[in-house]
């Protein structure tokens, strides 16, 4: 509110209590305060008077003009007090939606990996079970074998597409002799076990049955080397498996 909506508004609220305290002074007979009463009230009309009309117009549009500003103000502050709380609850909201998205991701990665495994593992037990199959195979016994004899037992009990990874380890240390016997070292047969008794594990029959070697080294390399293709691998390197 301006100076002079101020002094106005003083002015009449003087004038308007001083001529109330007039009324009564006359009303209980008390000359003197009506006297005093009557002058103070003449008095503050005439400061009343002294503000033109045209004036007292323009201090009230002033005030309603300033009351009007102090409002869009104060709603600019709300607006924007709300506007901030939003973008807060919005940034929150995001933040908690990208930690949501990378949970789920390492969540969709654990059961993809726990997938593989599983079908992994169902693989190597259908690997090794069909191993286990071929190198239970039965073989008649005899009394010497060719070569090619040998290498039809082997190709019946090693898996196909292991047989030539096979065949190059057992050209390289024996030749496909099932006799074979290195003077220096003791290692025996087609894979030259050594000692060649740990060929008795697959059966008593090792020294003489080139079957029962085959089932013992393929055995050898599927543990050691997971497949004989894994132990012709290691062999070109070192020249030994």
């Amino acid at each position: 509110m301006s100076r002079i909506s101020v002094r106005g508004f003083a002015v009449a609220s003087a004038t308007a209590v001083t001529t109330v305290g007039a009324v009564v002074g006359v009303a209980s007979g008390d000359p003197q305060t009506s006297t005093d009463n009557f002058e103070a009230t003449a008095a503050d009309m005439t400061l009343l008077a002294d503000i033109p009309a045209g004036q007292q117009a323009q201090v009230q549009t002033a005030s309603l003009t300033q009351q009007a500003d102090a409002q869009a103000a104060a709603a600019d502050t709300t607006a924007r007090k709300s506007a901030e709380e939003s973008a807060r609850i919005q940034a929150a909201q995001d933040a908690k939606d990208k930690k949501q998205a990378a949970d789920d991701k390492v969540e969709a990665e654990k059961k993809a990996a726990a997938e593989k495994k599983k079908k992994d593992d169902a693989e190597r037990a259908s690997r090794d079970a069909t191993r286990s199959t071929s190198a239970s195979g039965s073989f008649p016994q005899q009394s010497s074998y060719t070569v090619a004899e040998v290498q039809s037992i082997a190709r019946s009990i090693v898996p196909a597409d292991q047989f030539q990874c096979f065949s190059n380890i057992v050209n390289h240390e024996s030749t496909w002799n099932y006799k074979a016997q290195n003077p220096s070292s003791g290692a025996y047969g087609l894979v030259q076990a050594l000692p060649g008794s740990k060929m008795s594990s697959a059966g008593a029959d090792w020294q003489t049955n080139p079957a029962t070697q085959i089932k013992w080294g393929l055995n050898y390399m599927n543990e050691r080397y997971d497949s004989p293709c894994g132990a012709w691998s290691f062999w070109q390197a070192n020249n030994w498996y």
